[in-house]
């Protein structure tokens, strides 16, 4: 063997392939959560365009319509398009991620058990939890680029910082999904747990964050849902950066807060338990 050759050898040896695999093993495991989403493209494209094109639809063709011609001086001062459009997006980004972070976990730990191979290399079960959930921050910044972009196009997004929302729309979702998927982590069975958080946690949420109304409409002793709610603090930071909803820069603050709270407990806790379900 040439000096040359054993010098490659020793390049993509082992110890070599391995401290990679430490140092990075959070991208590897997100390029295989990537390709492995090619499964249900389709589906993806379809919520990713669809989606949007339906609710904007109905919304500039239908329901705005006739809020517009009811509600004198429109919802803060816009139409009703331009006020539901920016929580449409982050609502779309919450669902989906919410998907995201049950299913697919419990694939990875029980039903096709696709955590288990990764793990007999020397990627850790934190950097397997990293991977997936930069997996699908990567699919929530599509989709709610392709939800934006619709948005101009209907003329929903007037402010110049209406391209936030694409960001804004990862973090909302994170802050609701990561939680989520710790939780999904920790069950040895999924026995309908994963329909009931989506009937009854993230529906409701859906529909009393202020997502077609304002949060100040609703009976006082429903607010609490808004307020403890990703999604209504998402909501309102949507609509500020998208047609500049007048909101104090203490509560602006407070949104942010909270959304990175959940968020970062979120992450911490999943990979805690990825840790403990699959061991150091």
């Amino acid at each position: 063997m040439t000096e040359v050759g054993a010098g490659r050898l020793r390049a993509h040896g082992p110890e070599v392939s391995a401290a990679r695999a430490r140092r990075w093993g959070s991208f590897y495991f997100a390029e295989h959560q990537l390709r492995s989403m090619r499964a249900y493209l389709l589906t993806i494209v379809v919520t990713s365009v669809g989606n949007p094109l339906l609710y904007l639809f109905s919304m500039g063709i239908g329901l705005a319509a006739i809020v517009d011609r009811r509600v004198v001086g429109g919802f803060d001062g816009v139409g009703y398009l331009a006020y539901s459009a920016p929580a449409l997006l982050v609502s779309s980004a919450v669902m989906t991620c919410a998907i995201e972070m049950m299913f697919p976990v419990m694939d990875g730990f029980k039903w096709r058990r696709i955590y288990y191979g990764p793990h007999v290399t020397p990627l850790a079960p934190r950097q397997l939890a990293a991977g997936h959930i930069m997996a699908v921050g990567a699919r929530l910044a599509v989709q709610s680029a392709a939800f934006f972009l619709i948005m101009l196009a209907f003329g929903a997004a007037p402010a110049g910082s209406a391209w936030l929302l694409v960001p804004l729309g990862v973090a909302t979702g994170m802050a609701f999904g990561a939680p989520v998927m710790a939780y999904a982590a920790r069950l040895e069975k999924e026995n309908f747990q994963f329909s009931l958080i989506q009937r009854f946690v993230v529906m409701p949420l859906f529909l009393f964050s202020g997502t077609f109304y304002p949060l100040e409409t609703m009976p006082a002793a429903m607010q609490w849902i808004g307020w403890v709610s990703p999604l209504w603090h998402g909501n309102q930071l949507g609509r500020a950066v998208s047609y500049g909803l007048a909101e104090p820069p203490w509560l602006v603050a407070v949104h942010i807060a909270y959304l990175a709270l959940l968020g970062a407990v979120g992450i911490a806790w999943a990979g805690r338990n990825y840790t403990r379900r699959l061991g150091a």
